[in-house]
C-alpha cells in the first residue's frame, strides 16, 4: 500500500520527480504516489519543494511535514500529520 493512516499522521510512498515544469501530484504508479516538483534534485533543493508542495496541498505546516526515509533517493517515504484535506483526499483516490 502507498500509504499507511495512523493515529495522528499518515506516511506516504512518494515517488519524486525533480526538474518538472510545474509541482504536481500525478497519480499512484508501482505502488507508490508520483509527484513531479520543479526544483531540481541539486544540495537538496527538490526535497524542501516536495515539502513545500505537500504542506500547501494538504493545509499543513511545513515543519510538520518530514522526509523519514530515501532523502537522497527517488522514492521517499513522507509523513505528514491528519488534516481533513489529506483525508478527504485520500478518500477520494481509493475510488
Amino acid at each position: 500500500m502507498w500509504y499507511d493512516v495512523k493515529e495522528n499522521e499518515v506516511e506516504l510512498s512518494i515517488q519524486a520527480r525533480p526538474g518538472s515544469s510545474r509541482n504536481e501530484i500525478v497519480g499512484v504508479f508501482d505502488d507508490s504516489l508520483k509527484v513531479k516538483v520543479k526544483a531540481p534534485a541539486v544540495e537538496g533543493a527538490a526535497n524542501k519543494e516536495l515539502v513545500k508542495f505537500l504542506a500547501k496541498r494538504f493545509r499543513v505546516p511545513k515543519s510538520e511535514v518530514a522526509i523519514v526515509a530515501g532523502a537522497t533517493a527517488k522514492r521517499k517515504r513522507v509523513r505528514l500529520p491528519r488534516s481533513p484535506e489529506l483525508m478527504e483526499w485520500l478518500e477520494e483516490m481509493r475510488e
